[in-house]
């Protein structure tokens, strides 16, 4: 009985064992001394999701991924990485996924393309039901 409860405490509190004892990377919460590059870095930071959060940009999120990946942005923004290039890597590493604004491709046409059509489909219906109701 003691080995389990033993057990189930060592269950319970491997959440709480998961976090980095690691202290944040230098510009993980700290500004670029430079306001345009900070500008350059905070626009990109907002376009770009946490890896570990539910709908985060990296910009919002307290968890250490995302001050990691604050950090790398601001260190290549300053290095004259353009935000461009940034994304680039990005999207290489993680894939589209990472990204809020998706690029337009074979895969991701459906997402730029459903909202077109449903709203052509609505128009379609309404213009069916008046056509309809001016005949009867």
């Amino acid at each position: 009985m003691r080995a389990l409860l033993l057990a189930l405490a060592f269950v319970a509190s491997a959440p709480a064992l998961a976090d980095s004892l690691m202290p944040a990377a230098e510009y993980a919460n700290k500004q670029l001394p430079d306001a345009r590059q900070e500008a350059q870095a905070r626009a990109l930071m907002d376009t770009i999701r946490c890896l570990v959060c539910q709908g985060q940009a990296i910009g919002d999120s307290d968890a250490e991924m995302a001050g990691d990946m604050r950090a790398l942005i601001r260190t290549r923004i300053q290095a004259g990485e353009s935000p461009e290039q940034i994304r680039a890597w990005l999207v290489s590493r993680y894939g589209n996924w990472v990204t809020y604004d998706p690029p337009l491709d074979a895969m991701t046409w459906p997402l730029w393309a459903a909202p077109l059509l449903l709203v052509l489909f609505g128009l379609w219906l309404v213009r069916g039901r008046f056509k309809r109701r001016r005949k009867g």
